[in-house]
């Protein structure tokens, strides 16, 4: 009896590992096959004008207040001066600080295309100011890299469209749809009053973009652990936002005689309660559809998991960051050393993962901390996932034939965002969003976006202006 019961157990398991091998090796994907193109020529004068436009410290703070006016009142007609043509041939209108082109095309039945950046900034942390290699609103270059705020996040793709349409003008050049430039200046808090309105404009004008096209993707370089190429990743949605200000109120005391109960202790128990009861890890198409990409490019041991997410797939899943996150960012309470306070709080981020919602996690987080004590009021602007953008579109194909035009050995996929960007707004006016800029993340200048010591190389920049380029060629 004991033999067969052995013979039962080895015979299954050599069927799982026959079943995990074959479908390790026919695991495969075939890319879209695209013949390359000469990438068009940058002046270094397209250099300067980056330079130039990092000079105007267009910082957004919080939301409904422009600290500096002039400084977006500088950037705008110094954009004007610097591109004569597109001043003159494509209408510009102007909706509070932010800024909408028209670039009308020959073929006015066909569907328009809008292509966004932001001109605001986040603030600099001064404690930083000495690990900057130059200063944060010089522009400076330095061995080939242009560094200051916004070369990555997000002005440098700002000067980026209006090079590329400027010497597609010069060339006498028309696209057949129409193209729009939208171009914020409040998307650092939410871009409520900017690219918000815009997009409220367009849908009164009954505008119905055939895609849209914001920041929010990249080339990550040496960013995936063993991954052998660098990764083009064409983000079609993006995780929601909310904030919560989690607070408990209790008679407090003196810290002589503390109660069981202690005010901070409690909130401290809290937080470790919501961190301990993290939301699932869960599978959507766009993430299944990026593991059938990238997968077969990995070593061996990698690919088997890939293969096998029916097996490995919680560990594939939490490397992707597949599931709603958890981040206590914000801590108040206490008076004095001695007084147990009577209140404190503590601030909690979530993005939430396409599938659940704002109130799902409010829902959550009372369920979690199950104390009637503690109350839970939002903290910040809220924001359901969006809605994701199928890849399967001519309009996805299109921006994937582009990059794959201009960078033979880069892998391609549609990917899911962490973050935000101001496309949110535009979600109601097309349904192909996507969030793509060809700028290159590595480990050395990741740090740059939000933080310390921002840069693009000048090499970057230019294949910024080349791709634009080559998309508005080829559309």
């Amino acid at each position: 009896m004991l033999k067969k019961v052995l013979i039962a157990l080895l015979s299954i398991v050599l069927l799982l590992v026959a079943v995990i091998l074959v479908r390790t090796f026919t695991f495969s994907y075939e890319p879209m096959a695209v013949e390359p193109v000469e990438p068009v020529s940058i002046p270094d004068d397209a250099v300067v004008h980056l330079q130039k436009a990092i000079q105007f410290p267009t910082i957004s703070y919080k939301k409904n207040v422009v600290s500096d006016t002039s400084a977006f009142i500088g950037l705008a007609n110094y954009l004007k001066a610097t591109y004569p043509l597109v001043d003159s041939i494509l209408e510009r209108k102007t909706f509070n600080y932010s800024l909408l082109y028209e670039w009308k095309g020959n073929q006015p039945e066909l569907n328009p295309v809008v292509l966004m950046a932001h001109m605001d900034v986040v603030p600099v942390d001064e404690t930083t100011l000495d690990q900057w290699e130059a200063p944060p609103f010089s522009g400076d270059v330095k061995n080939g890299k242009i560094y200051g705020r916004g070369t990555m996040d997000d002005k440098g793709n700002v000067i980026a469209l209006l090079e590329a349409c400027e010497m597609m003008l010069a060339k006498g050049i028309i696209p057949r749809r129409t193209v729009y430039f939208v171009f914020g200046h409040d998307e650092e808090v939410g871009g409520e009053n900017g690219a918000k309105v815009i997009a409220d404009y367009l849908e009164s004008e009954g505008v119905s973009p055939e895609f849209v096209m914001d920041e929010g993707g990249f080339i990550a370089e040496g960013m995936v652990p063993d991954f052998p190429k660098p990764l083009a990743v064409i983000n079609t949605g993006e995780k929601g936002y909310v904030s919560y200000k989690i607070s408990i109120q209790t008679p407090g005391g003196h810290s002589s005689n503390p109660p069981k109960d202690n005010t901070i202790g409690d909130l401290a128990r809290a937080i470790a309660k919501l961190e301990a009861n993290q939301f699932d890890y869960h599978m959507i198409p766009v993430i299944e559809k990026q593991i059938s990409i990238i997968g077969p490019e990995f070593g061996f041991v990698q690919k088997m998991a890939f293969a096998n997410t029916w097996l490995f797939g919680e560990k594939i899943l939490e490397g992707l960051t597949a599931r709603t996150t958890t981040a206590p960012t914000m801590l108040e309470g206490g008076v004095k050393d001695n007084v147990i306070p009577t209140q404190a709080s503590v601030v909690v981020n979530f993005r939430i993962m396409p599938g659940e919602t704002v109130e799902d996690v409010k829902n959550h987080v009372v369920s979690v901390i199950d104390d009637d004590r503690f109350t839970v009021e939002s903290y910040s602007n809220e924001n359901n996932p969006s809605r994701v953008a199928d890849h399967n579109t001519e309009s996805f194909q299109l921006v994937e034939k582009t990059i794959r035009q201009l960078h033979t050995d880069i892998v391609v996929t549609p990917g899911l965002l962490q973050a935000g960007t101001d496309s949110k707004h535009f979600l109601k006016i097309s349904d192909n969003v996507y969030r793509f800029f060809p700028t290159r993340i590595n480990p050395d200048n990741a740090t740059g976006f939000h933080g310390k010591n921002e840069y693009i190389t000048v090499e970057n920049y230019k294949e910024t202006i080349q791709f634009v380029y080559q998309l508005m060629s080829n559309l």
